[in-house]
């Protein structure tokens, strides 16, 4: 890596003020390079501190290997991001800046006071210590040359080459750079600075870009009226879901989920929404199975269906035999209908394989990240664009998902930081 006295003189942008940019911000201003950071909201980590809003799950505790599972098919091209930055080292990070973290029941990792705001600002602290210049309020626009005139592909970022184009309160401005660190995020959130605007801008210069799709999000399922009246916004917790996917794989997960007006979102569903998102897109739906009463077997469940009521309704009967009531019994009821509950087999069957049937996703504003984005195909090994020498991109706007639980803050985290070891090797073969 190269020292203060080497870089001097070299400048580099990073505009977007996530976990990516601030990582890579980090990292270049350690190589003692200038680093101006600039976002289009007033305030860096917006998204961040609203994801820690109830608890900020950093990242996951469990074996490397299954860690890497969770990135579905894009693994492969995360692999090598999360060898030289994983949830340890992510851990380790948190540390050196005063915030110390702890492993939860589930493995989850979360800071001691589980709150964003404190790695926030220490994250700033130590970036601003080191000469990091923050510009807010400054709306990336793409690139302008020297005279004005359209950047082509394949131009480069030298001061004296093709300039940054930013949208101010003032008006338009220019600025020449180094080197360049995208981190513009997704397309979710857009009200918090994440609206993939930056689509179009990178695929007229060449850039394949794959359409941004909502990830971690909801799904929709067609409730009755007197369903969604009741149980909206209530959550269906200890349940078994079973799915099979458009390639004939058979998938089970335990977890819960949250009723919504639509549909249903949680934990659960967002393990799995690239493939129901498939299913959908596939099929037009995609069937989920849940067990209800994952504790029992099929036989006990049957057995205490059967099991004599005497004069207590169907409900208390389900509640002291089954544990079945509230949102479970009410789901129960809207699959079932009257006769269907009245039959001793079709109840017994749906407490154990409940047919939900998911017509729609989410509109991508509501996900909580997106999947799309640049293709690693349009990268090389240093998070480089080929077709852009001198543009490196990291985080969320990268075509890879992951589910929450940290998964997604971990990749976001490990690309920025590769962005920006990728851009310091790539000036200093520019000076060699």
């Amino acid at each position: 890596m190269s020292t203060p006295d080497a870089t001097a003189r070299r400048a580099v942008v990073v505009i977007g003020g996530g976990p990516a940019g601030l990582m890579a911000a980090e990292v270049l201003s350690e190589a003692g390079l200038q680093v101006d950071l600039y976002d289009s909201m007033p305030s860096v980590g917006r998204k961040f501190l609203l994801a820690g809003r109830g608890g900020l799950n950093l990242t996951h505790a469990e074996a490397a290997a299954q860690f890497l599972e969770r990135f579905g098919a894009r693994a492969p091209a995360m692999a090598p991001l999360l060898a030289r930055f994983d949830g340890d080292a992510l851990r380790a990070w948190s540390h050196a800046l005063g915030v110390d973290t702890f492993i939860g029941s589930s493995q989850r990792v979360f800071p001691i006071g589980m709150k964003a705001a404190p790695l926030l600002r220490a994250c700033l602290h130590r970036l601003r210590e080191r000469g990091v210049r923050f510009h807010m309020r400054q709306r990336w626009l793409g690139w302008v040359d020297a005279n004005g005139a359209a950047v082509v592909p394949n131009g480069s970022l030298a001061r004296t080459g093709p300039l940054l184009r930013f949208a101010t309160p003032q008006g338009e401005i220019s600025v020449g750079t180094d080197a360049v660190v995208l981190a513009l995020g997704g397309g979710s959130w857009a009200r918090l600075g994440s609206d993939g605007a930056w689509v179009p801008v990178l695929r007229e210069q060449g850039v394949e870009v794959a359409a941004l799709a909502p990830a971690n999000c909801g799904f929709d399922i067609a409730w009755s009226d007197h369903f969604r009246e009741r149980f909206a916004g209530q959550p269906l917790k200890s349940v078994t879901a079973r799915f099979t996917d458009v390639h004939g794989r058979a998938h089970e997960r335990a977890g819960e989920m949250l009723v919504t007006a639509t549909g249903v979102e949680g934990s659960l569903i967002y393990a799995w929404s690239g493939m129901l998102r498939e299913a959908i897109a596939t099929t037009g739906t995609a069937r989920l199975s849940l067990d209800l009463a994952p504790g029992r077997t099929a036989q006990r469940v049957t057995d205490d269906v059967h099991h004599p009521r005497g004069a207590r309704s169907l409900s208390s009967h389900l509640q002291s035999r089954l544990g079945l009531h509230g949102v479970k019994a009410g789901l129960l009821r809207e699959c079932l209908r009257n006769e269907g509950m009245h039959s001793p087999v079709r109840l017994a069957d749906a407490i154990k394989a409940l047919p939900l049937t998911l017509t729609g996703i989410r509109p991508l504003d509501e996900a909580i990240s997106s999947a799309g984005g640049v293709t690693f195909e349009a990268l090389d090994d240093s998070l480089m664009l080929r077709a852009m020498p001198g543009v490196f991109c990291a985080g969320e706007m990268l075509d890879w998902e992951a589910p929450t639980g940290g998964y997604l803050l971990t990749g976001c985290f490990a690309s920025g930081r590769a962005a920006g070891e990728g851009a310091v090797r790539w000036l200093d073969h520019q000076r060699s």
